[in-house]
């Protein structure tokens, strides 16, 4: 059968002398697995469109496992993101955890909008950091893992100062604090924040300022949820990591 879709690569993987694997999320079938026959060949018409974070229309054949590439036609290159290291590799992480925390056909037309959407707000110069956090807490949701931010996630309180704690799974109120050595520490602004971030429509992220202290708190709440739920050794994170700490001169 033949399918017509937009998507967004995800990931490829080298196939033999001159073929791709492309890892596509789409708005149509979800995460789909396509062979780009030929894509490594220096004059391949699929070249520029199996490039990573290319989003554009593809045509596929499939009957059973992997479908064959027939056409491809692209609508965004995002070339922006591939010139600037650091705008790669946070690109590269909101594409990881696309692939890594879908299975195949999993996924829906309102995850690919926003995926595109962060890919471009990236581009576009954006705070990467709080798109990365608002994309991070869109898997979570749709994972069934989101955090409870409204009130106490142990008795259930809406009366703060809140920390936050990634094993009990969201805010703790001072009585309940005890309940877990390794809280967060979670200042109003960053909680406004964290709750806005379960919400918020990538597509209408405006301009963003937000104070180098908060931002390292929404990291260290992010991160240790990520960890604490979702488990998996992120090699872009990783990356990002490196760059931090060791800066381009």
């Amino acid at each position: 059968m033949l399918y017509t879709v937009q998507g967004i690569v995800l990931r490829t993987t080298d196939y033999g002398e001159g073929n791709k694997i492309l890892r596509l999320l789409t708005r149509e079938a979800g995460k789909v697995g396509v062979m780009a026959r030929g894509a490594k060949k220096v004059k391949s018409r699929f070249g520029a469109a199996t490039q990573p974070f290319t989003c554009g229309e593809y045509v596929y054949f499939k009957s059973s496992g992997l479908g064959t590439l027939s056409s491809a036609e692209i609508t965004y290159a995002h070339n922006g993101l591939h010139e600037d290291l650091m705008k790669s590799a946070y690109a590269s992480y909101v594409a990881e955890m696309a692939d890594r925390m879908l299975e195949d056909g999993e996924g829906s037309a309102a995850l690919y909008d926003q995926l595109a959407a962060a890919l471009a707000a990236i581009e576009d110069d954006k705070d990467a950091q709080i798109v990365v956090h608002i994309f991070e807490m869109q898997m979570l949701k749709m994972a069934g893992y989101a955090p409870i931010l409204e009130e106490c996630v142990s008795c259930g309180s809406r009366t703060g100062p809140f920390a936050f704690s990634a094993q009990l799974g969201g805010t703790l109120c001072p009585l309940c604090l005890h309940k877990d050595a390794q809280g967060i520490a979670l200042p109003e602004g960053a909680l406004k924040l964290l709750r806005l971030f379960t919400g918020v429509d990538i597509r209408r992220l405006g301009a963003t300022t937000v104070k180098s202290e908060t931002k390292a708190v929404l990291k260290q709440c992010m991160r240790a949820y990520m960890d604490a739920h979702i488990g998996i050794a992120w090699k872009a994170r990783h990356f990002l990591d490196q760059m931090e700490k060791y800066p381009l001169s």
